[in-house]
């Protein structure tokens, strides 16, 4: 976790278990926006060939909306490099294409998340909020938001979106911890044969989930319903892009809300004036979400591969160099936020990346928004605030900004107006 050369290393998965490295990313946002990074072998993964973190806001947005210059597709979007043998296989998948294929593709599902189908899904989240908090509520104690609320809440949302039976939705969460919490040590790595770590992204790690989703879609076939999976399964896709859509919006779909939800929890915790202002009604929900994805995004980088010789911010970057661009940091530049530090719930504007920008920009953006605001109005009717009972757990990743526990107090709800 040590600086190489006097550049602050944000690689480390580590770092992250104690927060977003502010300080680290203001530095390289600072005197080196466009750093090299080393990528030793940490966690029992192999050492990389390293890569170019890129920090400042406006050269997250270049990279993200250049796809033809900084591509999906060449080394596919997690830092560490894939198996090549694997390349093929995890390229079917439209976050790691380019255009025109992952236009295709992109126009294709973007049919199964209409606006009206995903507003239906409002009363339903609504209520099952309102039947996680209540439980949490009754249940006493200080109660950890993670476990008794927001876990379920992303997951059953999702399983009902996609059309997932009550009965395998277990199913979901073991295939989505499998994926996320890779770097983590409370979720160990399967092994190959060499005692080597196993990427949860290869076709053997993905064969289950792969097999389920054909099972699924055969089902859906034969009894369509008003669900993602109907739409998937009777559309023009090829069964192992049917199968990588599964995947992704499995792992994508669940995750985003999973670690927001808890991040946006935490920051009103840590950020008394600000709570208020929310709970007397002085700023917007729809607002508030948004500066809390800002402060708290559930990504905190993706990869992409220069695909010629190119310049950014100054800095020289060869064809097939890896390029990251962090989140985290662009969220937080000063040159874009004014106080970026400061949670400010009624911030506008809010030009955050969290959920990215250009061709790849979040599918289900539009569905994550509506479940966080959602979560926020159910929290707030529920409890007269929220205050950390405890320090909170966070998930050991440089890719997944996660919460793993957030042990609250509870305050009583206001009395009603006479």
């Amino acid at each position: 976790m040590q600086e190489s050369g006097g550049v602050p290393d944000v690689f480390d998965p580590r770092i992250y278990a104690t927060g977003i490295p502010h300080d680290r990313f203001r530095a390289l946002r600072d005197r080196a926006p466009v750093a090299r990074q080393e990528e030793p072998e940490i966690l029992g993964w192999p050492a990389g060939s390293g890569f170019w973190a890129v920090t400042r806001h406006a050269d997250v947005v270049r990279v993200l909306k250049d796809s033809a210059t900084y591509s999906s597709c060449l080394g596919a979007t997690q830092i560490r490099d894939p198996d090549p043998a694997d390349l093929p296989f995890i390229r079917r998948m439209m976050l790691n294409q380019d255009p025109p294929d992952h236009g295709r593709l992109r126009r294709l599902v973007s049919r199964a998340f209409t606006p009206g189908r995903i507003e239906r899904f409002a009363v339903t989240a609504r209520e099952r909020a309102r039947q996680l908090l209540a439980g949490a509520i009754d249940a006493g104690g200080e109660p950890d938001l993670v476990r008794a609320v927001t876990d379920d809440y992303a997951l059953l949302n999702l399983t009902d979106l996609l059309g997932v039976p009550p009965s395998d939705r277990g199913l979901l969460h073991t295939w989505t911890e499998r994926v996320i919490a890779y770097q983590d040590p409370d979720e160990p790595p399967v092994l190959d044969a060499e005692g080597r770590p196993v990427n949860p992204r290869s076709p053997a790690m993905l064969a289950e989930m792969f097999d389920y989703a054909q099972e699924l879609a055969v089902h859906k076939r034969a009894h369509p319903a008003d669900d993602v999976m109907t739409v998937l399964a009777t559309s023009e896709l090829a069964d192992a892009e049917m199968e990588m859509f599964f995947f992704l919006l499995t792992v994508a779909g669940n995750d985003t809300v999973r670690s927001a939800a808890p991040g946006g929890l935490l920051a009103l915790a840590e950020h008394q004036d600000e709570q208020r202002r929310l709970w007397t009604g002085e700023v917007d929900t729809g607002a508030a979400v948004d500066e809390l994805l800002r402060v708290h995004p559930p990504v905190l980088s993706f990869r992409r591969t220069a695909a010629h010789d190119t310049e950014l911010s100054g800095q020289r970057i060869r064809r097939g160099d890896k390029v990251v661009v962090f989140h985290a940091s662009a969220n937080h530049d000063e040159r874009v936020f004014p106080d970026p530090h400061r949670l400010d719930l009624g911030r506008t504007p809010n030009p955050h990346v969290s959920f990215g920008d250009g061709p790849h920009v979040c599918l289900g953006a539009h569905f994550a928004r509506l479940q966080l605001r959602v979560l926020h109005e159910e929290v707030r009717g529920a409890c007269g605030g929220l205050e950390l009972a405890g320090p909170p757990r966070r998930l050991v990743s440089n890719f997944i900004n996660g919460v793993k526990s957030l042990p609250v107090r509870l305050r009583e709800p206001f009395a009603p107006h006479a």
